[in-house]
């Protein structure tokens, strides 16, 4: 059994790379108006990849490590950076703010029911759902108090298709990395795969978009450096979490529910148009209820209650 120092310690990790990720829709947002996604998303993990080789030992040691697991790192690159990111940013640039906001904040949802249909002890649960439904419910008050929700017209419909197979995706390289939780460093797993991935997604974007035409700006720069950092920390806190035997995947997703409410809590701080709202914080009260009826002792023992 987890002692309670341990089930700290996931939590607190949990929430600070749910902490960097909230940072990130209004970096990419920034970063979609001086290029193109895919090479955005290109130069962003190429970087963040670079940021962790000092932290994963000598070089030597790194080639050779990521030689002898070279299979695992190429399939969840792809998964990771090239399919799950590339959808992604794709399907950001299409759909309006407030729906995107929803879709993505809804991934908790899609990892549970991937996981329930791919791993045998990580099985949807009546307390799941319901701490699952409820977290999506303040997610809708949490974007409807902060912008009226936008109009879904078929040009966004794909944006927003193309949002939830990019979570489908996540999902499954999720479950690739705590299938595999003993086999490589998972700070230097995030690095060979963030530079995987990202020069694979740089070649598209040259095939796809040609040439790319950048405006090298003060603000362009800083958001790429603070995306490509929040990828490094983010994944690197991420993975470190699956590759534990205690941690299951969904469990671990549920955390991402904090990712829209530290969003909200940023733009109403940083941004002088927004304020918060009855509305919206009734939804974030709502998504704290949901963790925390999840989390509570008494839910994990009626967890057994599968559907």
């Amino acid at each position: 059994m987890m002692k309670k120092s341990e089930k700290y310690s996931i939590a607190i990790r949990a929430i600070v790379a749910c902490l960097l990720w909230s940072t990130a829709f209004a970096g990419v947002k920034i970063g979609l108006n001086y290029t193109t996604p895919f090479f955005l998303a290109g130069i962003r993990f190429i970087l963040a990849g670079i940021m962790l080789i000092p932290f994963s030992g000598k070089i030597k040691n790194y080639i050779i490590t990521v030689w002898i697991n070279r299979k695992l790192i190429i399939i969840v690159a792809f998964l990771q950076s090239v399919v799950m990111y590339g959808l992604y940013y794709t399907g950001i640039d299409l759909i309006p703010g407030s729906i995107a906001a929803i879709i993505i904040g809804a991934s908790p949802l899609v990892t549970a029911l991937v996981t329930h249909f791919s791993l045998r002890d990580d099985k949807f649960s009546r307390d799941k759902l319901v701490a699952i439904l409820l977290g999506v419910t303040g997610i809708v008050f949490v974007v409807y108090g902060r912008q009226t929700l936008d109009p879904m017209g078929e040009a966004n419909l794909i944006g927003a298709v193309l949002l939830v197979l990019s979570m489908i995706v996540s999902a499954y390289a999720n479950i690739v990395v705590s299938r595999n939780k003993n086999r490589i460093n998972s700070v230097l797993l995030n690095s060979s795969q963030l530079l995987f991935g990202g020069i694979i997604l740089t070649i598209i974007s040259l095939f796809s978009d040609g040439r790319p035409v950048i405006e090298w700006s003060p603000e362009f720069l800083f958001a790429l450096l603070w995306l490509s950092f929040l990828s490094a920390a983010a994944f690197s806190i991420w993975f470190s979490l699956l590759k534990r035997p205690e941690v299951k995947v969904s469990e671990l997703n549920m955390w991402k529910f904090l990712i829209p409410v530290f969003g909200a809590f940023f733009s109403w701080m940083m941004l002088p148009e927004e304020s918060p709202t009855v509305i919206s914080i009734i939804g974030v009260a709502v998504i704290t209820l949901s963790v925390i009826l999840y989390y509570l002792p008494i839910g994990r023992k009626k967890n057994n209650n599968q559907i």
